[in-house]
């Protein structure tokens, strides 16, 4: 990629990481507060508005990190899968979305709940935990990549191995030295 491509990829990556991580720390806000608050309305409020702060925030920022990540790498000397470190993150950002998605189910439930009437029985205490352990979970992995970002942890996997000994030993390498 040419420098200015390459800085408006980051920034877009950057940009849609940061969303994602602040949204889920929103969202963890919110389900605390729908844990711990006995007003029935303001609960009720908690989880329609985590509801949509899931399907209008979280999930197309997940997708957009996702796919600006893979853009990322792919046009940089990291790569996608020549650094262990950009193959976690890769891995940990996949399986984060599929996570999200599959606990988009519970969301709906406490919200479809909630609008209908309310949520302050004891028997929907454990989807109350649920949804406050999992969005402390989201958080901690999504600052987890965040960490991989910033310190890049040394060692290259076999194939960055296999990719770096045939750049070295390319004409154009071997001309320079």
């Amino acid at each position: 990629m040419v420098p200015r491509l390459r800085k408006a990829a980051l920034t877009a990556h950057v940009m849609c990481s940061v969303g994602w991580l602040g949204s889920v720390a929103v969202f963890l806000a919110l389900a605390i507060t729908g844990l711990t608050s006995r007003d029935g309305e303001l609960a009720g409020a908690v989880y329609i508005a985590m509801e949509v702060t899931t399907w209008s925030v979280i999930v197309p920022l997940s997708f957009a990190t996702l796919l600006t990540g893979v853009v990322q790498s792919l046009g940089t000397p990291w790569g996608l899968l020549r650094h262990y470190w950009v193959v976690v993150k890769l891995a940990l950002t996949v399986a984060a979305t599929v996570l999200l998605l599959v606990h988009t189910q519970p969301i709906s439930y406490a919200a479809d709940l909630a609008a209908g009437t309310g949520v302050t029985g004891a028997e929907l205490h454990g989807l109350k935990v649920q949804l406050v352990a999992d969005a402390a979970a989201a958080l901690l992995v999504l600052l987890t990549t965040t960490a991989l970002s910033v310190f890049k942890p040394q060692g290259r996997t076999r194939y960055g191995w296999r990719k770096q000994r045939e750049q070295d030993r390319s004409p154009a390498a071997t001309s320079a030295a």
